[in-house]
């Protein structure tokens, strides 16, 4: 039976370390989100931030907007580029899909873009130059380095996408790990799942990752988050626990590593604008 990585336990001490060096600034940090339409689950995600935010001492403004045009948001999107009261902005994702989520995210200034998506930071990742990070990836990183799991291993990530799994495998990477990456055009996935000593799951598929799938005694990071009928759960199988070392559990894993790596990312943003 593995060993649950906990993600909640993580983030506080984060959060406490974060605090610390929160109070002695002598400035008063501002997180701006910026929100678009009526979805759900952005109406969770982003009261869970503010309430994260607020609890650290920052300070918290959601710009909401039921309907904006998309010349309109660059524009209020540039006031806060230059407003030097704030410190980090982002925009909540998924935005409606008559906004180009590519442009208004460029849009940023990308040292206070505090998700790390846009192009400016994700080349300088690629890079190896200071950026800010995509925040799962930070986050998932983090907990692998509180569990001392060491990274010169096959690790294979399951999932391409722009907000994981790309900038985890660059992360990786750099770290000198040996990287794999699928995705839903890899043939025959079970053959690189289970040859990983360490395997990444981001997905949004549930129960993906099966059982047979995992190589014994491995360590599963699982990044899916599905929810049905009010439950949640993830992109691997909960049986697959019997097979590894360690392991993620969803819910309480890598969401909460999420936010307080953006947390993490708007003070390291205030450090790198008054450089």
């Amino acid at each position: 039976m593995s060993k649950i990585i906990d993600g909640k336990l993580v983030r506080d001490i984060v959060k406490d370390e974060l605090i610390k060096k929160i109070e002695k600034l002598d400035v008063k940090l501002t997180l701006v989100v910026i929100s678009v339409g009526d979805d759900p689950a952005s109406r969770v995600y982003v009261s869970q931030k503010e309430k994260l935010a607020k609890s650290i001492g920052y300070n918290f403004i959601n710009l909401h907007y039921d309907n904006i045009t998309e010349d309109k948001l660059i524009s209020e999107i540039n006031k806060l580029n230059i407003d030097k009261n704030i410190t980090g902005i982002i925009v909540q994702l998924p935005l409606p899909n008559y906004l180009n989520k590519e442009r208004i995210i460029n849009s940023l200034n990308p040292l206070k873009d505090v998700d790390g998506l846009t192009n400016y930071n994700l080349i300088k990742l690629i890079k190896k130059e200071e950026a800010l990070i995509p925040c799962t990836p930070k986050g998932i990183i983090t907990l692998l380095d509180y569990y001392k799991i060491d990274l010169h291993k096959n690790i294979v990530i399951v999932g391409r996408s722009e907000l994981v799994g790309l900038p985890l495998f660059h992360l990786l990477l750099n770290k000198n790990a040996t990287v794999t990456l699928c995705h839903s055009k890899t043939i025959n996935l079970k053959e690189y799942t289970k040859n990983a000593d360490i395997l990444i799951v981001a997905v949004g598929k549930k129960g993906l990752i099966t059982k047979d799938m995992v190589k014994k005694d491995s360590v599963i990071i699982d990044v899916g988050i599905n929810r049905i009928d009010d439950k949640l759960y993830g992109d691997v199988d909960s049986l697959c626990m019997e097979n590894s070392r360690f392991m993620t559990p969803v819910p309480g894993g890598v969401g909460p590593m999420t936010v307080v790596s953006l947390m993490e990312n708007v003070y390291l943003a205030h450090l790198m604008q008054i450089k």
